[in-house]
């Protein structure tokens, strides 16, 4: 008999729930990012900004994936901006997730990044962020149906590969932040679109390297309001990290 495939520490970066004003929903939203790694074959490994430094240091030594999840807005001195119209900034989130991107990059590992995700791969490469975009925020999570709206995929791209064949979905909008074609980083290209009364928004990207890295501004580990279509994208993330040479890192 082969051997078993190994299981694929990925490593998810989120908000410190007991700093939120919520820490039970932001307990469970952690739980939703887990399993959806969990159920793909991953074995899902959760930091924040009060993991010790040590036990810091050791995951992101060991990981062979990282997903950046959602939560507050990036800080705007992290892409050279002033303050306009960013809240409930985490500046000690900002730094975790810029040195677990810094490690990712350094092994060449796979990398996922979900609303704030996006955003952060995206600021962390160099781009910049809309800080505010009307309309697509939506009821919170936990108080009522998601807003939604249509997400335009950019055929050719892996991320249309993977949710294809319909090129436009329906998706939840949980974000009153945004990028532009005009603020998204060199070496990223967008996958998909979403309009906005700010004009056209990136909400899919990915690298134009071929490494998979890969941006979604919606929420598919909330799958009440998600196209099933995206299980194939945690799917796809903890495949590339089960394939990462550990030797080497």
């Amino acid at each position: 008999m082969g051997r078993a495939a190994p299981t694929p520490r990925i490593v998810i970066t989120v908000a410190v729930a007991a700093r939120q004003a919520e820490p039970d929903l932001a307990a469970r939203k952690t739980a939703l990012y887990a399993a959806a790694v969990t159920r793909h074959g991953g074995a899902a490994i959760v930091v924040d900004a009060e993991t010790a430094p040590g036990e810091r240091a050791r995951v992101l030594g060991s990981m062979d994936g990282l997903l950046l999840s959602g939560g507050a807005d990036i800080d705007p001195a992290r892409y050279g901006h002033p303050s306009r119209g960013s809240v409930s900034v985490e500046v000690e989130r900002d730094h975790l997730e810029a040195e677990a991107w810094g490690v990712a990059q350094a092994r060449g590992l796979p990398v996922l990044g979900i609303c704030r995700g996006l955003q952060a791969i995206n600021v962390f490469s160099g781009g910049a962020i809309l800080q505010h975009v009307e309309g697509h925020a939506g009821p919170a999570w936990g108080t009522g149906p998601a807003a939604t709206h249509p997400l335009r995929l950019v055929p050719g791209t892996q991320l249309a590969t993977l949710l294809g064949p319909d090129n436009v979905l329906e998706v939840n909008a949980y974000h009153h932040q945004g990028i532009r074609a005009v603020d998204l980083a060199r070496g990223l290209r967008p996958a998909a679109w979403a309009d906005s009364v700010a004009g056209p928004l990136v909400e899919g990207l990915e690298a134009t390297s071929g490494r998979f890295v890969v941006g979604v501004q919606c929420h598919p580990e909330r799958t009440e309001s998600t196209p099933a279509a995206f299980e194939r994208l945690f799917a796809a993330f903890v495949d590339a990290a089960r394939t990462v040479d550990r030797a080497a890192g």
